[in-house]
């Protein structure tokens, strides 16, 4: 067990009678979907489909009161405090920020976490990504062995994007950040905030812009932040990296006639290309079959 804090997630309680309706009628995942042995990851959106901020919600037994905690980036806490309680309007719901007596916990190696951790539940997004934990911030020192760096080592080569490092909030569509691939989009579920924009995305196919995994033909990694390009056309940009690998969002259909072209792309100024495509991703990688038709791209 390799467990490590990560010091840049914060901590919200949505309680009372109504907050599951509540939450429902505003996230982008299904919430009859999460339950005490079940986690949710999920997003509020803009009006207009764009990414306000992606969470992990996980239901507390009755035992323990009930209601959800909302395991959020630390940055975006009070901005999502701000609006969860303008969407609340008279609805029966209690919200509290528990970020200052809480700490979120880890896997850095996949294996599971230790059974006092704290609320354990296993990552939503993908079973490799192993357990996370909520926690009171007395007395976990011991459980902490690993560094946040190991864990995003980690998730980087599992091709799983974050939240401020990969992609930005407020310029970013779910289907751009894999929230789609990744089960933190329902398509079944009723209306919630931006949800006419992400339907007609999915209906479409008009998902271009994606965040794929990159490898670095020398190894070094380019530093988060810096535009990607072709032939002097941007791309995108690169996101976070480590070990001669990182995430990149990209242009699919601007990358693949660079490629076409035999134009290699470049980060940074370093040239890279393509990481074997992960399992968890269903449409397909330039060169790959079906690559352009939209019906496939934004499956």
């Amino acid at each position: 067990m390799s467990a490590t804090r990560l010091i840049d997630r914060g901590v919200i309680r949505v309680s009372g009678e109504n907050a599951r309706d509540f939450l429902q009628n505003i996230v982008t995942n299904e919430m009859d979907e999460v339950t005490p042995e079940r986690a949710g990851y999920g997003a509020l959106l803009t009006p207009q489909g764009k990414i306000i901020c992606d969470f992990f919600i996980i239901a507390l037994p009755a035992e323990d009161g009930g209601g959800f905690l909302l395991d959020a980036p630390l940055l975006q806490t009070a901005d999502l405090m701000k609006r969860l309680k303008l969407y609340k309007l008279r609805a029966k719901v209690a919200l509290e920020d528990l970020t200052e007596k809480s700490v979120v916990l880890a896997s850095a190696d996949g294996a599971p976490l230790p059974e006092h951790a704290g609320f354990i539940y296993d990552d939503p997004r993908l079973p490799a990504l192993g357990q996370r934990a909520i926690a009171d911030a007395e007395g976990i020192d011991d459980l902490v062995t690993a560094t946040p760096d190991a864990y995003h080592a980690r998730r980087i080569a599992l091709g799983v994007p974050a939240g401020g490092r990969d992609f930005p909030y407020g310029d970013t569509f779910p289907h751009e950040a894999l929230l789609d691939q990744l089960g933190g989009v329902s398509f079944k579920k009723g209306c919630y905030i931006g949800q006419e924009v992400v339907s007609r995305m999915q209906h479409r196919g008009t998902a271009r812009t994606r965040v794929v995994p990159i490898v670095f033909d020398n190894g070094i990694v380019s530093e988060t932040g810096v535009e990607a390009t072709a032939g002097g056309k941007s791309l995108g940009s690169i996101g976070s990296g480590a070990n001669g690998r990182a995430l990149a969002m990209l242009r699919l259909d601007r990358l693949a006639d660079a490629l076409a072209a035999g134009t290699a792309p470049l980060g940074g100024g370093l040239a890279f290309h393509l990481a074997e495509k992960p399992a968890f991703i269903r449409f397909p990688f330039p060169g790959e079959p079906g690559f352009g038709a939209a019906a496939e791209v934004a499956l």
